[in-house]
């Protein structure tokens, strides 16, 4: 297979080049930080959703190549899509220009984003599980209440609910958005308490 048949390797590659200059990008910008620190930051950056920001930032959507069903579908929005194919390009410098190219690329793109990310950058349903099962309660558990929107740009409503009874919705293009924000809204509320 060709490198240009798939852009599914590139992803791999590119996945493992990202992780790895943000992972020293941390490293060094605190020294004093213990893995279970830097673990967590690491993830809030590498995740697809951010992959997706930063793609959804330089106007990468708009330069993809795609076919007519996913560009009807809205693909050139899609953040899955976004991130992967940002993943793709950051294995495709590297590829042609070596690593110290990647890591400037990378660094530039995700520089602010390394510099602010937060000590507890936990994403909010693993912050909310971590609550739960500290108050021996069972983890919260996630329903779909409604999707709405065409088929190409759906909205999805999840609501969260724990065992004691308190509920929370978020509603987002994804499922899994939807789910943070409602498990980030259950938090807020859990902290109002």
């Amino acid at each position: 297979m060709c490198i240009r048949d798939s852009n599914q390797r590139l992803e791999f590659l590119g996945d493992r080049v990202l992780g790895l200059v943000v992972s020293e990008a941390l490293f060094r910008a605190d020294m004093d930080a213990s893995e279970g620190k830097m673990a967590p930051r690491f993830n809030a950056l590498v995740r697809k959703e951010t992959c997706a920001e930063v793609a959804d930032e330089i106007e990468l959507g708009v330069v993809l190549k795609l076919g007519r069903s996913e560009m009807l579908s809205g693909g050139r929005r899609k953040h899955a899509l976004l991130a992967d194919a940002l993943e793709a390009v950051i294995a495709a410098v590297y590829l042609d220009a070596g690593f110290e190219a990647a890591r400037k690329v990378v660094l530039n793109l995700w520089d602010t984003r390394i510099n602010s990310v937060a000590d507890d950058a936990r994403d909010a349903k693993t912050a909310l599980q971590e609550w739960a099962q500290a108050r021996g309660q069972t983890p919260p558990a996630y329903v779909e209440t409604s999707r709405s929107g065409p088929d190409h740009a759906p909205i999805f409503a999840i609501e969260v609910r724990l065992a004691s009874g308190e509920s929370a919705q978020g509603k987002a293009a994804t499922k899994r958005r939807a789910e943070q924000i409602a498990a980030g809204e259950m938090l807020e509320q859990l902290e109002a308490n």
